[in-house]
């Protein structure tokens, strides 16, 4: 789960394996899996460094 921040300033959590895509006009918009869409006052790469972080912490790299 990766934390955001509604438009009204609310902080909501989304599964980060749920996000299907994300654009910007000019908030960013975030469209799960499941057609529902979500705008966050975070930027497009703010999000995606917040998936990228949750999912090395779900998947640590592995040593030969």
């Amino acid at each position: 789960m990766i934390p955001v921040t509604r438009l009204n300033g609310q902080e909501v959590y989304v599964n980060a394996d749920l996000i299907l895509f994300l654009e910007s006009s000019p908030e960013t918009i975030l469209t799960l899996q499941n057609g529902k869409k979500i705008t966050v006052k975070e930027t497009i790469p703010q999000v995606v460094d917040r998936v990228v972080e949750f999912k090395s912490r779900c998947y640590p790299k592995v040593s030969p």
